[in-house]
């Protein structure tokens, strides 16, 4: 196939540690991507897997010349992934899916058709997530539901990473050059007219999550810092309350001392103060240093990723 900027879809697909259904991904995805139009590519982006991904990967391009990979030189993360498949995506069109099949490929098509109903972005929203602990659907549930009282903007609820947008909103999208990447937040904030259609979510086939609690925990965190000071803010009124707490106990200790004449045993009070004090401290020093880092991160102004080898 001739590189051309005039390809109709393209399907952007991180891949980690996921050899066990290369095949099949492959072949649902060109599936799908088929019943929407001869003319598409699929990327898959290879994030420094540790198994026999990549290998596998070789051979589906060399099978179909509509089908590539980009193969990082090491694991940049799931959102550094999406990013460097969408920088390398000529379609009008640009769907991006998590490769470990949890989410339909099959649902590309109704997406696309809401696309050419003139919708700029399209969101795959679930309406329910099978295999899944119910400690981790009620995180994610609370995580969604904070950021939409801590943005200024709306977030759509209970949506991932697989979304299609135009190449008018791709365009908007790459010139947000940040490190640390929550590319769900970008988009909304973009504001361009967005649907969803209903599809209930997988459980995993083979393997474990490459999501464990950690990494949801700094995609939170990237979320929130990313497009919110309510964080800094919380710590200053934090301090405020602080500072009025202490006063009155000291109005209290006085008080006691000169008018109640009542002996004050001191060290538990004195310890109790140091270490809520402490806390709060510790607490907003956490805070001001989430947003520190970010500054640092971007300053360093080195590149998102490191591109090993690609067909692209």
């Amino acid at each position: 196939m001739e590189l051309t900027d005039n390809i109709k879809l393209t399907i952007v697909v991180p891949v980690f540690n996921e050899e066990q259904i290369i095949e099949e991904l492959v072949r649902r995805m060109v599936n799908a991507a088929t019943s929407v139009t001869p003319d598409y590519e699929i990327i898959f982006v290879n994030d420094g897997s540790r198994d026999r991904s990549l290998e596998k990967l070789k051979l589906a391009s060399q099978g179909n010349d509509r089908v590539h990979y980009v193969s990082f030189s090491r694991n940049f993360g799931h959102q550094i992934a999406i990013s460097a498949g969408m920088d390398k995506a000529r379609g009008e069109a640009i769907v991006t899916i998590d490769g470990d099949l949890q989410d339909p490929p099959e649902l590309i098509k109704e997406m696309y058709e809401q696309f050419l109903a003139g919708y700029k972005v399209v969101y795959a929203k679930r309406s329910k997530r099978k295999g899944e602990t119910f400690f981790k659907l009620f995180t994610a549930k609370m995580f969604y539901r904070l950021m939409a009282r801590l943005v200024s903007f709306e977030i759509p609820l209970d949506v991932g990473d697989f979304r299609l947008i135009g190449r008018d909103v791709l365009d908007y999208l790459k010139r947000m050059k940040e490190y640390d990447k929550y590319i769900r937040g970008q988009i909304a904030w973009l504001g361009f007219k967005s649907t969803y259609v209903m599809f209930e979510r997988d459980e995993r086939k083979f393997g474990t999550t490459n999501y464990p609690f950690k990494k949801m925990l700094r995609l939170a965190f990237n979320g929130i810092t990313a497009f919110s000071d309510s964080p800094l803010k919380m710590a200053t009124k934090l301090g405020f309350a602080v500072c009025i707490v202490s006063f009155l106990i000291l109005m209290y200790a006085l008080y006691s001392y000169f008018v109640g004449k009542t002996a004050i045993p001191g060290w538990a009070s004195t310890i109790i103060s140091i270490t809520f004090l402490g806390g709060v401290q510790l607490l907003s020093l956490g805070i001001i240093g989430e947003y520190i880092s970010r500054i640092i991160n971007n300053v360093r102004d080195r590149p998102l990723y490191v591109i090993d080898e690609t067909t692209l």
